[in-house]
C-alpha cells in the first residue's frame, strides 16, 4: 500500500501524520506517478496551519511540488508514456505521498541532465524565480534589487539568477552563515538585519540611489521599511509572508514614498495558461543547465519525518532547498 502525509486538522507540526493511501487510477486526461523526491516550501506550512485556505478541505494531503515517474497515463494522454520523468508544481496540494494521481496539464517533462532531486527542489522555487525577475519586473542589467530572506530556497536561486541578468544583487539574512551562502549564491552585498537596520543598509551599499525593486516574501517584519529602500517609481512585490501578514495601509503611502509600485503575485495565475507553465518550466531549466544557476539541495528528510521538517523551516533551522524523500 502507498503512504502519504496526511492533514486532518489545522495545527502544529504533529498533525502530519503518516497514513496508507491508495492513489487509484487514472482517469481522462490524468496520469499515476510515483515520486521519487518531493520539495518543501512554507506555502505547505500555511496549508497546515490554516494561514491559507487548505485546497480540497481536510483530510489534505499537503505539497506543491514534486518529481518522478510515470506509472501510468490515462485517456486523451498521448504525450507522456510509462517511465517517463515528470516534475510539477501545483497549488492543489497531494505532494506529500508516495503515489498520486494528478492531471497531466499540470506536469512537465524533466530533461536529461536535471536530476529528480534537482527537479523536485526547484520546480515551485525556481519558476517563482523566473515570474519574479522575467515578468513581475523585468530585470536587466544595470539594475539594483533588494530581496529578502535571502539564503531560503527562492532567494539561492533568484541571486543566481539575477546576477546572469547583469543586477547588482542586494539580500537580507539573519546569520552569518546564512550570509556567507547567499552570497555563494550570487549576492554581491547581504545585510544582517538582525545587527543592523536595513534600510541605512541599502542607502549605504547605494550611495544613497536604492533600489528598482524590492522582492518580498517575509511580510510584517519587513514592512513599510521595504518601500524606503525604493527609487521613486521603484516597484515593492510582496510574494509571501513567513512573518505574518503586511498589515493594512494607505495607497497614498505609495505616494509618499516616490509614487511606488506595488503587487502580490502568485506563481499559479502567472502560469495557469499551459503555454506559460511550459515557457516558465523550459527557462528554468535551461538556465539550470546552462551552469548559471546551481540547485544544490541543503537538507533531506524521509516523507514520515515530514513533521520535523516543518518544524525546522518554521524555526530557520533549515537553509536554501530541502526535500522528503519518499
Amino acid at each position: 500500500m502507498s503512504k502519504a502525509i496526511r492533514i486532518h486538522a489545522n495545527g502544529g507540526p504533529e498533525v502530519l501524520t503518516y497514513e496508507d493511501s491508495d492513489p487509484g487510477r487514472p482517469g481522462s486526461g490524468q496520469i499515476l506517478i510515483r515520486h521519487t523526491a518531493i520539495g518543501l516550501n512554507f506555502i505547505d506550512v500555511y496549508h497546515r496551519t490554516g494561514l491559507y485556505p487548505p485546497p480540497g478541505g481536510f483530510p489534505l494531503v499537503p505539497g506543491s511540488e514534486a518529481a518522478g515517474v510515470v506509472l501510468e497515463v490515462g485517456q486523451d494522454v498521448d504525450w507522456l508514456k510509462p517511465g517517463d520523468r515528470i516534475a510539477y508544481a501545483t497549488n492543489v496540494g497531494g505532494a506529500y505521498a508516495e503515489q498520486r494521481v494528478i492531471a497531466a496539464s499540470q506536469v512537465v517533462k524533466v530533461p536529461d541532465g536535471i536530476s529528480d532531486e534537482q527537479a523536485a527542489a526547484m520546480m515551485l522555487k525556481g519558476m517563482t524565480a523566473e515570474y519574479l525577475l522575467r515578468r513581475t519586473f523585468k530585470v536587466k542589467a544595470g539594475d539594483t534589487i533588494l530581496f529578502h530572506a535571502a539564503a531560503g530556497g527562492v532567494g539561492l536561486i533568484l541571486g543566481q539568477w539575477a546576477r546572469y541578468l547583469g543586477a547588482t544583487v542586494i539580500g537580507t539574512a539573519s546569520s552569518a552563515d546564512k550570509i556567507e551562502l547567499a552570497k555563494a549564491h550570487g549576492f554581491d552585498h547581504v545585510i544582517n538585519y538582525k545587527e543592523q537596520d536595513f534600510v541605512a543598509g541599502v542607502a549605504a551599499i547605494t550611495g544613497g540611489g536604492k533600489c528598482d525593486v524590492v522582492y518580498d516574501s517575509v511580510g510584517n517584519d519587513t514592512f513599510p521599511a521595504s518601500l524606503d529602500c525604493l527609487k521613486p517609481l521603484g516597484m515593492f512585490v510582496s510574494f509571501g509572508q513567513s512573518s505574518g501578514s503586511i498589515p493594512p495601509f494607505s495607497m497614498s503611502l505609495l505616494a509618499q514614498k516616490g509614487s511606488l509600485f506595488a503587487t502580490r503575485p502568485t506563481l499559479f495565475v502567472y502560469n495557469a495558461k499551459r503555454e506559460d507553465l511550459e515557457a516558465s518550466a523550459a527557462a528554468l531549466f535551461e538556465v539550470v543547465l546552462s551552469g548559471a544557476v546551481e540547485i544544490k539541495i541543503n537538507q533531506r528528510y524521509a516523507l514520515k519525518d515530514a513533521g520535523k521538517a516543518h518544524s525546522d523551516l518554521e524555526g530557520r533551522r533549515t537553509t536554501g532547498t530541502t526535500i522528503l524523500i519518499p
